[in-house]
């Protein structure tokens, strides 16, 4: 886990540097050289731009993009949740290995590796199996942001607005619903019942605030939109309902064993 970890953070570092952090308010253009700009954020604001056109405004289009992006994205992030639920599903019994097997000495860690391997492949885990579809959508979702940020910095081009919002003013508005739906995609999905993702529920919404407040508004309306389309998936995959009446359902037949 910390291996895979390690490489998901690693991964996000390069591209971030590959996003160009030195441009990120800089125009983009046609024209605009580079590997990230001219094939990555360039196409993402051209298709923008082409929403913008057929639904007459950029909010729209941005609405439209990132839906776009979510769906064709929509399969490899079934897959990473799918692996994260399995992973999640698995971890009591990784606990109690993890216990049997607390001794730090070389010969006792070697069985541990080898029980938590046997039990991986009897239940056809593949703990890197969620690392693949993080890597792919990485660059994509970043890239996305950035064509954001390049558009609101291109004086040709006039963000104007989106329902009641200015989409190249700052929103407290429009980030605290993006705060609140990051809240709720976190609470109906695998954080909810991982005690070690749970300190994600509150830091990541508070993040998502933190930053709405200080970049424009458009930026905040793709991660609402974003959001929801998380939200709608974690529904299909987790089941958060069912899920809390399990829950409920279990005290009161524990309780009415001891009767």
């Amino acid at each position: 886990m910390k291996k895979r970890l390690g490489l998901i953070l690693m991964f996000s570092a390069v591209a971030l540097l590959l996003a160009g952090c030195t441009e990120f308010n800089e125009p983009i253009y046609e024209d605009s050289e580079g590997f990230w700009n001219k094939y990555i954020v360039w196409p993402l604001v051209s298709l923008i731009t082409l929403f913008k056109e057929l639904l007459g405004t950029y909010g729209y289009g941005i609405v439209a993009v990132t839906i776009i992006i979510r769906l064709i994205l929509l399969p490899l992030m079934i897959k990473q949740t799918k692996s994260s639920k399995e992973m999640q599903e698995v971890q009591p019994e990784l606990n109690a290995l993890k216990e049997k097997y607390k001794s730090k000495d070389a010969v006792t860690q070697e069985k541990y590796r080898t029980e938590m391997q046997k039990l991986m492949t009897e239940k056809k885990i593949n703990p890197a199996a969620g690392c693949l579809p993080v890597l792919v959508q990485m660059p994509i979702l970043i890239g996305f942001y950035h064509a954001i940020s390049r558009m609101n910095s291109t004086p040709e081009i006039e963000l104007g607005t989106f329902l009641w919002f200015q989409l190249a003013e700052r929103s407290i508005t429009l980030a605290v619903i993006a705060g609140i739906m990051q809240f709720v995609v976190l609470r109906t999905g695998p954080a909810m019942g991982n005690p070690q993702m749970r300190m994600m529920m509150y830091v990541m919404p508070v993040f998502i605030i933190v930053i709405g407040t200080i970049l424009p508004a458009a930026l905040s309306l793709y991660w609402v939109i974003g959001n929801i389309i998380s939200i709608i998936q974690n529904f299909f995959i987790y089941k958060p309902f069912k899920k809390e009446e399990e829950l409920v359902e279990q005290p009161a037949k524990v309780g009415g064993k001891r009767k």
